[in-house]
């Protein structure tokens, strides 16, 4: 690794004024579940890291009926034993603890999973479906605006994930299909019902990122049932090909995946 300084602020704006001092060349870290492992490869050679993980303002999950804030600055671990999030929108709660390994998850925040937006991360296909919004320290973005493409968000330079909101759906549910070495999602689908109206979200699957599959939304919120999207195909055009599988067998594990999906959020009530 090259030489770096290490900053530990206790405050958003302290943060954001040490990044600045670094002139371009500064990081911020959350989790550091991307960034270190880059810069022990020596991808990434940043003059600064300024680690948001001791700032209280980024700290903490309210659940408020179905209105519900969660933290920036908290662990996936926190997240998915968070019994007042589990009893308000389990489906959210359960993604957390599905996300790496024990270690990934006591170490990686939502808001560092979010801000780096791996195009296999699982938070994505979720925000997307809830219909979330990401607040930072400027402004708050819904979700479907945040996500640009691979590894981009419309995050500026100086600018902190500090929460994520969302209303809790009345029904809802998570299912990836993992890489075995991984765990990363090949495909991850989070479906989420508002009365008559459903969303799915797509993560691991599209070289773009994560999508809303609307074929799929428009036949499930008409029949919410697995069976429902039997009869629809995915364009097969802007999925993965790689030595895990063809760009067709990704389009068809998104059908797959978000009928178990489907059936698991019926099953849960």
């Amino acid at each position: 690794m090259y030489e770096t300084h290490y900053h530990r602020p206790t405050s958003i704006d302290a943060a954001v004024k040490l990044v600045g001092e670094a002139g371009g060349e500064g990081k911020f870290l959350a989790g550091g579940m991307t960034l270190i492992p880059t810069m022990k490869q020596r991808l990434a050679a940043p003059s600064d890291l300024v680690d948001l993980r001791h700032i209280a303002e980024l700290k903490g999950i309210t659940v408020n009926g179905k209105s519900i804030r969660i933290g920036g600055g908290m662990t996936h671990a926190e997240i998915a034993d968070h019994e007042g999030l589990k009893a308000a929108c389990h489906g959210f709660a359960e993604l957390a603890g599905l996300i790496g390994d024990i270690a990934v998850r006591h170490m990686g925040t939502i808001g560092g999973s979010v801000a780096n937006y791996d195009p296999a991360a699982d938070y994505p296909a979720a925000l997307k479906a809830l219909g979330a919004t990401i607040q930072t320290n400027k402004r708050e973005i819904a979700a479907d605006d945040f996500f640009l493409g691979l590894f981009e968000t419309a995050l500026d330079e100086d600018e902190i994930v500090t929460a994520i909101s969302f209303e809790a759906p009345d029904q809802c549910a998570y299912e990836k299909f993992r890489n075995p070495a991984s765990r990363y999602a090949m495909c991850g689908v989070f479906v989420a019902k508002r009365g008559g109206e459903v969303k799915v979200g797509v993560t691991g699957a599209s070289m773009s990122g994560a999508f809303r599959w609307t074929d799929g939304e428009q036949a499930l919120s008409s029949n919410f049932d697995g069976s429902a999207v039997d009869g629809l195909s995915v364009d097969e055009s802007d999925m993965l090909s790689d030595l895990h599988g063809t760009s067709a067998y990704r389009a068809n594990l998104v059908k797959i995946i978000t009928k178990r999906a489907v059936n698991k959020a019926k099953a849960a009530g």
